[in-house]
């Protein structure tokens, strides 16, 4: 009976014991995390922004009575700051960190008849709502390439409905459509690894990225794409800026 308490009491210090070093290693890791911060501005007259009819359907063009809505295709706002800018890690990830996907679950909603936020970007297997705050329907119409692995789907979604959860197998930018409302025009970004979107004023945070060299790629919807170089040290953040021309 002393015997089988003595292995009992050895055992259980040995689980305390590897609990404890997977606690430690964890905070260790997320000590060494580092980060990149940067601002993407756009350099030039702003192209401009087609005004939207919504007259053919009441509940949108009342909700934009006194604010009209314009298309997203290039938003600038203060200091020539570049909005929905899409930044993530194109090279460099090691294997474990390309595959890590965040916890949190992206929302992307039809409020007011246009998607909020206009691009969402999450990370390749990362399940993903879509929402309205509707009071008309909606039919939200991804179009990715098939070709990708990334399968087409289609569903309506009318006021008061349960919001969709899905995800995506493979990275691509998906324009997004609503066949009901033809102006309705958004983009899922999908990546592998850390990523951010610009704010409004252009700037953005990549969180929780490993030390090492990387290659950043800023993604705009019609824009053409921009890489940069960047060396992240452990618990430190690295910088990079980037600047769009107008055409």
């Amino acid at each position: 009976m002393q015997r089988s308490r003595g292995l009992a009491a050895v055992l259980a210090s040995l689980v305390l014991v590897g609990v404890g070093s997977l606690v430690v290693s964890h905070k260790a890791n997320a000590a060494g995390e580092g980060k990149i911060t940067g601002t993407v501005k756009f350099d030039g007259a702003p192209p401009h922004q087609r005004g939207i009819d919504m007259s053919k359907d009441p509940y949108c063009s009342k909700a934009h009575a006194n604010d009209p809505a314009q298309m997203e295709t290039v938003v600038v706002g203060k200091n020539g700051g570049l909005e929905n800018v899409v930044l993530y890690i194109s090279q460099g990830l090691s294997a474990d960190a390309a595959n890590s996907k965040p916890n949190q679950v992206p929302v992307f909603n039809q409020k007011n008849c246009v998607y909020t936020p206009h691009v969402l970007a999450m990370d390749v297997n990362q399940d993903f709502k879509v929402e309205t705050s509707d009071q008309t329907a909606h039919n939200i119409h991804p179009e990715p390439n098939p070709l990708t692995g990334n399968i087409p789907w289609n569903q309506s979604q009318p006021p008061g409905a349960a919001p969709i959860t899905k995800s995506w197998k493979a990275p691509e930018m998906i324009h997004v459509k609503c066949n009901i409302h033809p102006w309705m025009s958004g983009y899922f970004a999908v990546v592998k690894g850390p990523y951010a979107t610009t704010n409004e004023d252009g700037s953005y945070t990549i969180e929780n990225v490993p030390p090492g060299s990387y290659t950043v790629t800023a993604w705009q919807e019609s824009l053409p794409p921009q890489n940069q170089k960047v060396t992240v040290a452990a618990g430190a953040a690295a910088n990079a800026d980037f600047t769009f021309k107008a055409k």
